[in-house]
């Protein structure tokens, strides 16, 4: 169990809309820590596979971006998606997505998911190294929940989904509410 655990201190590199850029593409590079994303804010962090897969995109991401307005009434002043995938692939993904509320954190070199101990191997889908699907409420950048698919291993056969899914974390947050 990873409860009480400080996330780990890591720099991301982001891809941020900026129209003096100009051009076709008005993005510019910008790095983003940890403590950007989680310092002084309660947040759900989920992370996936793979951006575009099947399961995220037809029922994760688009299941939290719906129930954000719910989250919020219940303390989370954040969502983020996490992959290991690149800034150019989560920008495209989120916009594919038309997410409004969500924010994508693109952990491009899988850093954070192995500071994590969420790296395992999917070379039997052609993906690489890539995050286990698992789902946290980080407080102040210290995990206060956390909501592991079961299974873990390296070239899974399978998917689980359930766990980390946002109708079983909103569940859990108002049951601990009601404690």
């Amino acid at each position: 169990m990873l409860i009480g655990r400080k996330v780990p201190d890591v720099t991301f590199r982001t891809r941020v809309r900026d129209e003096s850029v100009g051009g076709p593409n008005p993005f510019r590079w910008q790095d983003m820590t940890s403590d950007d994303y989680f310092k002084g804010k309660r947040v759900i962090l989920f992370s996936l596979p793979g951006a575009f897969t099947p399961t995220c995109s037809t029922y994760q991401l688009p299941d939290f971006e719906k129930m954000y307005p719910e989250f919020q009434a219940e303390g989370i002043d954040e969502i983020y998606c996490m992959s290991v995938n690149d800034a150019f692939v989560m920008n495209a993904w989120a916009k594919g997505q038309n997410l409004q509320n969500v924010k994508v954190i693109p952990d491009g070199s899988g850093e954070f998911t192995r500071k994590m101990g969420m790296l395992v191997a999917k070379d039997n889908l052609g993906f690489g190294m890539r995050s286990w699907r698992y789902a946290a409420i980080i407080n102040d950048g210290v995990v206060e929940q956390w909501f592991e698919e079961e299974g873990y291993s390296d070239n899974c056969e399978s998917d689980p989904y359930g766990v980390s899914s946002p109708q079983n974390i909103m569940e859990k947050l108002k049951e601990k509410k009601a404690a």
